[in-house]
């Protein structure tokens, strides 16, 4: 699959998917600001670290493609559910590029600024993120 920038999508998406997007990520994050208060930052982190969004995300991919799979005349479930593992895919390499985001944050950030080490740390997340994809298609 060759990755591409799609902006027609973003007219598929409704005022309330997007109330929805916002209000489930705000309860993950309050949920895990109750974790971290109540285990610790440390546990409270990595609840923090699950994207709120994701499930949402994921659930609306299946329902537009599902939508524009009847509009033309097909069932389309399968295909939907097709599409949506592919964005469970991006998701996870997204996830493995953050490791490689905060390893060198935790890295470099007690001896170096802030905002050359964002500007690494971001370069880092493409590069993980790029090569972790890449080794996905291959094998």
């Amino acid at each position: 699959m060759r990755l591409k920038l799609r902006f027609d999508s973003l007219k598929e998406t409704k005022p309330t998917e997007y109330a929805s997007r916002f209000l489930f990520g705000g309860l993950v994050t309050v949920f895990a600001g109750l974790i971290a208060d109540h285990y610790g930052p440390v546990v409270g982190g990595l609840f923090l670290a699950f994207p709120g969004i994701f499930p949402a995300g994921v659930s609306l991919v299946e329902k537009h493609k599902t939508q524009r799979e009847a509009l033309a005349g097909k069932l389309g479930i399968r295909s939907a559910r097709g599409e949506a593992g592919v964005e469970a895919a991006g998701g996870s390499v997204g996830a493995v590029g953050l490791v490689g985001f905060a390893m060198v944050l935790w890295r470099g950030l007690p001896t170096h600024t802030f905002s050359l080490m964002l500007f690494i740390a971001a370069g880092a997340w493409i590069v993980v993120a790029g090569l972790f994809w890449w080794a996905r298609e291959r094998l």
